[in-house]
């Protein structure tokens, strides 16, 4: 199986809340050897299978997109297992949103949709099926990808900003999520528990569970491009308590301990960190 992945520039408007755009294309299936493992970035997600379909697995549920489908993707805590649904030929389009940022576009509280797929229109009904059809009508992947952030433009005019909310993201970005609940606390004048219903209904998650993310991303993307000088040299273990703390969070967001998943293939889980 060969596989192509690239990037697509942001629109200027978009730059600030748009994370990535990329466009992954398939020759067929992923090699049964290969673990399949997608790990959580935290980040609200549309992905666009425009040829072949895909499943999910995640918390033992299995979720599944048909081809030519618009699914939003609710920001994640769980470890998620991907593969093509069919043997042949595949293409996926990614659209990462910045952490600060999906609220602007989806005025729902986002803990509803948590480690949860659902169709652009089950999400934004005759205005989603609109975007859907058009997306479908594209020739080309450059054509789809465009009109595709023509829609949000649309959509992120219609915002209002939660300053304190963007406050504590960019600290947790920031900071590696080695900030404490109780530093956000002392910086915001909010208590944890109004912080907590604030990250719930922006991100879906909460802030806490970000900041172990955030940790856990930045060892993950280090693994991904320079495996073995990670492991040889310990440089991560400073985002954490002590080795028993790494591992834990290892084994949380992969569903392995790092002494397992070293030993095992995952080279499309990684392509997503490659830089």
């Amino acid at each position: 199986m060969s596989i192509k992945f690239k990037y697509f520039s942001v629109r200027p408007l978009l730059k600030n809340h748009i994370e990535k755009i990329w466009v992954l294309e398939s020759s067929g299936k992923i090699p049964i050897e290969d673990l399949k493992i997608i790990v959580p970035n935290g980040r609200i997600k549309l992905i666009i299978p425009f040829r072949n379909g895909f499943y999910r697995l995640i918390n033992g549920s299995y979720e599944i997109s048909k081809e030519q489908q618009i699914n939003f993707v609710g920001a994640s805590d769980a470890v998620s297992i991907i593969d093509f649904d069919k043997d042949e030929p595949s293409g996926t389009i990614g659209i990462e949103f910045a952490l600060s940022s999906a609220y602007k576009f989806f005025g729902f509280p986002q803990n509803e949709v948590r480690n949860k797929m659902f169709s652009i229109e089950d999400v934004l009904g005759l205005l989603g099926k609109n975007v859907q059809d058009k997306i479908i009508n594209c020739v080309t992947i450059e054509q789809k990808v465009e009109l595709i952030q023509q829609f949000l433009i649309k959509l992120i005019s219609k915002s209002d900003n939660d300053n304190i909310f963007d406050y504590c993201i960019d600290k947790i970005k920031s900071s590696t999520g080695r900030i404490t609940i109780n530093q956000l606390e002392k910086e915001t004048g909010y208590t944890r528990r109004r912080l907590h219903m604030k990250f719930q209904e922006k991100i879906g998650i909460s802030p806490k569970t970000l900041c172990s993310i955030t940790r856990f991303t930045h060892v993950y993307q280090m693994l991904a491009n320079n495996p073995d000088e990670v492991l040889l040299n310990k440089t991560f273990y400073n985002l954490y308590y002590d080795q028993a703390h790494f591992i834990k969070e290892f084994r949380r967001f992969t569903g392995l301990p790092p002494s397992t998943f070293e030993k095992k293939i995952n080279d499309f889980g990684k392509i997503f960190y490659k830089k």
